[in-house]
């Protein structure tokens, strides 16, 4: 029986008949072939049906692809002076470079694309958005990235600063006994104190409300921020910070749960006879001097004279950090407040560098922070 008469031959020949070369093939694979050539015809026969009819049709229009378009970058480390960066980013150029190179591993990406952000162009991102409080400007600055790239920025180069590898280089209590001298000293120029060796405080960080817990991060004064713990020297610079707790915690409770009180002070990793000064919203302990709640005219009004004086060094300096950072000024819209706390720490870490290398604040530096009224817990104990 001839593979001519094969049905699925017959089928598909009627689709084929107006190729004229596609009927000859049918022709001649039919001849003389047994039945499985005559099935393996028919699937040819229908690739092949298809890929002619592909051929034939009227070409589609090819979609022409848009060129896309770059905003022209400024180049602000070249463009303008360390007076307008430190106006801009609160650092001057060798500043931004030294950042920069604190993280230039983790922020620089490879890629293929000529437009990439540099390191120095994402820190320059960040600290903008830092000195301002408002992401708009990010790209609003002729820096660039659009609003959804400034985000994503923000929150790599945060993660980048705010490792404990490089917070620790710049924050840290634990210092050798010369420096500890060095800053009883320095204290007691202010006002006559002796022996203290840091100032602490809280002050709260107002965040938006978060879709979690939100209820814990209200405040006594209604809204939602984060409690930070925070110790300056008399140089105003930081030497602890502890921000991690929402706004309904008192900050006695943030002391006792501290690294601070469990370990530096509570092992005796600090010398005798060195202490904190801090206000009536502290318990009163061998190393933390509180005010007295009702002084007595004589020592105990001269003691609180003295300590209010001495202690005021930390609300100059959560005034100077704020001031520095308009970020801290207002209310954070970042979500979740873990991230708002990268930003707190890297915040100051960034003033303490700025410390360092004398650049100073571009507003008013004695700008003091709103204190709140502190809770008093207990009376204090007369200092030894």
């Amino acid at each position: 029986m001839k593979n001519s008469a094969n049905p699925s031959i017959r089928r598909f020949r009627g689709r084929l008949d107006f190729y004229v070369d596609d009927r000859q093939v049918v022709a001649a694979m039919a001849a003389g072939t047994h039945g499985y050539v005559a099935s393996i015809t028919y699937t040819s026969l229908v690739l092949l049906t298809k890929f002619k009819a592909m051929n034939m049709a009227a070409p589609a229009p090819l979609r022409q692809r848009r060129p896309r378009r770059f905003r022209e970058r400024k180049d602000v480390l070249h463009d303008l002076d360390d007076g307008e960066l430190i106006k801009r980013y609160r650092l001057d150029r060798a500043g931004i470079i030294f950042v920069t190179d604190l993280v230039r591993g983790p922020l620089t990406n490879p890629t293929g694309r000529n437009q990439a952000l540099t390191p120095e162009m994402k820190i320059i991102v960040l600290l903008r958005y830092l000195a301002t409080g408002k992401m708009q400007l990010c790209s609003m600055d002729d820096l660039g990235p659009s609003q959804q790239t400034v985000s994503r920025v923000i929150t790599e180069t945060l993660m980048a600063l705010s490792s404990n590898a490089i917070l620790t280089q710049f924050i840290t209590f634990l210092i050798t006994p010369h420096e500890t001298q060095r800053k009883i000293v320095d204290f007691q120029q202010i006002a006559g104190f002796p022996g203290v060796i840091g100032a602490i405080d809280g002050t709260h960080v107002r965040i938006s409300a978060p879709s979690e817990f939100e209820g814990e991060y209200v405040n006594r004064k209604g809204y939602h921020s984060i409690n930070v713990q925070v110790i300056f020297d008399a140089k105003y610079k930081i030497t602890d910070i502890v921000a991690k707790w929402p706004g309904s915690v008192h900050d006695a409770r943030i002391l006792n749960e501290s690294s601070l009180n469990r370990v530096v002070f509570g092992r005796g990793m600090v010398p005798d006879g060195c202490h904190l000064l801090g206000d009536s919203g502290y318990p009163s302990k061998k190393w933390l001097l509180t005010p007295y709640l009702r002084p007595q005219p004589g020592p105990q009004s001269n003691y609180n004279r003295a300590h209010k004086i001495t202690r005021s060094v930390v609300e100059r300096g959560i005034g100077q950090l704020k001031r520095r950072f308009h970020v801290l000024h207002g209310e954070i819209r970042v979500q979740p407040p873990s991230k708002v706390c990268q930003i707190i720490k890297v915040c100051a870490m960034l003033h303490n560098i700025c410390k360092d290398r004398n650049i100073y604040i571009p507003a008013a530096e004695d700008d003091e922070e709103e204190v709140d009224d502190p809770l008093p817990l207990q009376p204090p104990q007369p200092p030894a």
